[in-house]
């Protein structure tokens, strides 16, 4: 190698240490532990942050003082943006926390169109709460790096509930559960009617934390291993002897009624707890004493009717992938006006959430008397979607017809060999049980089925979080489009405007039109001096089939402004202009124009 041909590639190798290396630093500096240690230069991802303000994993599940903490950090880091309540404490003393996330400094919070998003109503379903914890860090961290963000930030709020049940979020945590349980509150509830109170629920009888099966060796036994994977029971045929006989969950007769497991953590179920056509627990299993008789809910509640500006609601549940719309009974119906909105969400939703389906609840889950979501359209007329997140289709990304809400069971055993490498399986094992000696226990750990395994978490978070904030981008947003004026006879003058929403959702559903749920949107003339003689709106561009506004002419009153549909309004006035045309929408937000302002 040539002298010249060695000072080159020299020259070469040391421009390219100045380009890695940022002044100031010397190469020794550097190390190999990521972002984390302090590099200059972090490797940026899509679609995220690889250096946040609040650092955050999205690969375990946080207790309630974990959620805490995050949402603190959050609020403490964005002062901006993020603003942090509660709404009081839950029947264990733990704070329920909502977090609301917008620009503050565009405007009041109270005053745009906003979305509701609140998880975990049911405690085991776990990753409901991570949804919307990850959804808060999101929205916070990414500000003034995607400009999408940016844009719902300044023109929308968020109101975030990210733990409905925290008594029972913990209990599932700490205590011995199955991945199912605790769905109830903690309130004490006598199940089995003996005058006793969660007496008898199961007992972990190996001490792993986990409710698994219980099963003894019996020769007349109907349950056999599976070929493939033996810590699977699978019935003997007909023609076969069996090995095993299954005794059901982890558990013995407490209360020494003759009954195991009968009498655990009170069940009442929080989700059949609201008005809209409740029933009690005799006709809907789970129902408590009255609707909103669950304090978690009824303050939930009472925040929500407190901010009718709210234009769109968002709950997580799990588990078996599916986007869920009103309506809950089969009697019940979705306006044909809202389904064809509804539609376009779900529509939207099966692409971004591959594995899901979007279906309604009364027909494509089951009836549901006193449900979240149908209080939410049916009473308050607003566009409500109930996630069950969580989809069998990501075990293996292949569909199946039998795969059921959780997956054919021997998928979750092959997916517990080939990913999980047996960590989401408790293996058959001895235990002495107080009344029928020595048997076995073993089978699926409760940190998993419902849940997503730790790899597939983020993923979950953050599909799901994109839907809900397509959902709330598309919230209607009401807007002056254009002011014209043309001078008439005998001093008096035509001002015509052009009042528009170009959003899938309407100012109001044609459930909130039909039963006057909220209060009409408001177009408003002013002027100096200005008297209002007449007032006429149409859907056409011609005024055919106009309507008069007799009454109170200056400020027109709409039902609603439809998706990507105009309404033109014209006033008769007398008066000189500018003149100053505001729309006022409860649900759509506020917007201003004057005449000759082209801005």
């Amino acid at each position: 190698m040539n002298r010249t041909v060695r000072s080159t590639m020299f020259l070469l190798w040391v421009s390219a240490i100045a380009w890695v290396i940022p002044p100031g630093r010397a190469a020794g500096d550097e190390t190999s532990d990521g972002p984390d240690a302090g590099q200059a230069v972090v490797y940026q991802p899509s679609g995220a942050l690889a250096d946040p303000k609040v650092p955050a994993r999205w690969n375990f599940f946080r207790d309630h003082a974990q959620a805490t903490r995050l949402l603190e950090q959050l609020a403490e880091a964005h002062p901006n943006l993020c603003r942090l309540e509660s709404l009081g404490k839950s029947y264990g003393k733990r704070d329920m926390w909502v977090l609301t996330i917008t620009n503050h400094e565009r405007g009041s919070a109270d005053e745009k169109p906003a979305f509701w998003i609140d998880g975990g109503i049911h405690a085991n379903e776990l990753q409901g709460v991570d949804v919307v914890l990850y959804t808060a860090w999101y929205l916070a961290e990414m500000y003034d790096r995607s400009p999408m963000i940016t844009r719902l930030l300044d023109e929308r709020t968020f109101y975030l509930l990210p733990m409905m049940s925290p008594d029972s979020r913990d209990a599932h945590m700490v205590r011995p559960n199955t991945t199912h349980s605790p769905r109830a509150g903690q309130r004490p509830v006598d199940d089995d009617r003996d005058g006793l109170v969660d007496e008898d629920g199961p007992d972990d009888l190996d001490g792993d934390g986990h409710i698994t099966q219980m099963r003894i060796r019996d020769p007349n036994g109907r349950h056999k291993p599976h070929p493939d994977y033996p810590d699977l029971l699978i019935r003997a045929k007909a023609e076969e002897k069996g090995e095993y006989t299954l005794l059901g969950q982890e558990g013995f007769d407490n209360d020494d009624d003759g009954r195991v497991n009968e009498d655990g953590d009170g069940f009442y179920d929080p989700n059949r707890d609201w008005p809209w056509h409740w029933q009690p627990a005799y006709v809907q299993r789970g129902a408590y004493h009255y609707p909103f008789s669950i304090l978690e809910n009824r303050m939930m509640a009472d925040f929500v009717k407190a901010h009718p500006n709210i234009a769109g609601a968002q709950s997580y549940h799990n588990s078996g992938g599916l986007l869920l719309r009103p309506p809950g009974l089969k009697t019940d119906k979705v306006e044909p006006p809202d389904l064809v909105v509804y539609d376009q969400f779900g529509k939207r939703g099966q692409q971004m959430l591959p594995g899901y389906r979007y279906v309604d609840s009364a027909f494509g889950l089951y009836e549901v008397y006193g449900g979240e979501f149908e209080w939410f359209y049916s009473m308050l007329g607003v566009f409500a979607f109930t996630n069950e997140l969580n989809t069998p289709f990501n075990m293996f990304r292949q569909k199946s017809d039998s795969q059921g809400t959780f997956g054919r069971r021997e998928d979750l055993h092959k997916f517990n060999k080939y990913l999980l490498f047996g960590d989401g399986i408790v293996k058959w094992h001895e235990v002495e049980h107080p009344q029928y000696g020595k048997i076995e226990v073993g089978g699926l750990k409760k940190n998993w089925v419902r849940q997503p395994p730790s790899f597939l978490l983020e993923e979950e978070c953050h599909r799901n979080m994109a839907f809900t904030l397509f959902h709330a981008d598309q919230m209607p947003q009401a807007k002056v489009e254009s002011i014209t004026t043309r001078p008439l006879a005998g001093g008096l003058t035509e001002v015509s405007a052009v009042v528009v929403n170009h959003k899938l959702t309407p100012t109001h559903s044609a459930r909130d039109v039909k039963n006057k749920l909220n209060p009409p949107d408001r177009v408003e003339i002013t002027g100096r001096n200005i008297v209002v003689l007449a007032a006429l709106s149409s859907d056409s561009v011609v005024f055919e089939r106009p309507t008069e506004h007799k009454l109170q002419p200056h400020e027109v009153r709409l039902d609603t402004i439809r998706s990507m549909r105009p309404v033109y309004i014209r006033w008769i006035v007398r008066g000189d202009g500018p003149y100053t045309v505001t729309v006022r929408s409860l649900k759509g937000g506020t917007d201003t124009r004057t005449s000759g302002d082209d801005t």
